[in-house]
């Protein structure tokens, strides 16, 4: 089992690349956002790999973190959702950003990857929302993705006793969660756990 690649990006495709390993070229394929952050061909590239192997083949797919292989896996134990879907969800959204949606219930969202329609885009949401509720707040709900710079743990503290705040209010946590994502992309990294409540209690009541 191939676990990571380390090697010359010898070429590139639309949705794949080839990776020179000591003279072996390995066939991979990719999310476009992965894609776009890779070097010119001839440099260095190193990826995660997930491998999967069927009767009639074996492909690999790879991932410039860990993040997007945990969400690419995930992604695939909601019914509908294959390889090529997931990997299409994670060209238009990072982790956090998928987060945000599903936490959200953010539907619309998702179909606006090729593949994903209502009824896909209602069962991922719907499947794992619990899985997403249990996820690390800070980063999500104030809306920064992986090119972001650090979450400062102040930030991180005010988002999560937001949402505590709303929780213990009687909503729902993935409600909860949802409002204050809102919040947090409106008022900023600064915004403070009182203006975080504030307006997340004005979300839920529209």
């Amino acid at each position: 089992m191939i676990a990571k690649l380390t090697g010359k990006l010898d070429d590139i495709g639309e949705d794949w690349i080839v990776v020179d390993v000591g003279g072996v070229g390995y066939l991979v394929f990719c999310s476009g956002r992965t894609l776009r952050h890779l070097p010119e061909k001839g440099g260095l590239v190193s990826l995660y790999i997930e491998t999967h192997v069927r009767e009639d083949h074996i492909h690999l797919y790879g991932f410039e973190g860990v993040t997007e292989r945990a969400w690419f896996l995930l992604l695939q134990t909601v019914q509908g959702v294959g390889a090529k879907v997931a990997l299409g969800v994670l060209s238009l959204y990072d982790g956090n950003e998928l987060t945000q949606i599903v936490a959200a219930a953010d539907k619309s969202a998702l179909t606006r990857v090729s593949g994903v329609g209502p009824k896909v885009a209602a069962r991922i949401t719907a499947e794992l929302k619990d899985k997403v509720a249990k996820m690390d707040l800070g980063p999500a709900v104030l809306g920064l993705g992986t090119d972001s710079k650090p979450v400062a743990a102040p930030a991180q503290a005010a988002a999560g006793d937001a949402v505590s705040a709303l929780v213990n209010l009687g909503y729902g946590r993935t409600e909860a969660f949802g409002a204050v994502a809102a919040a947090g992309r409106a008022l900023g990294a600064e915004a403070t756990v009182e203006a975080l409540i504030t307006a997340g209690l004005k979300e839920l009541a529209a």
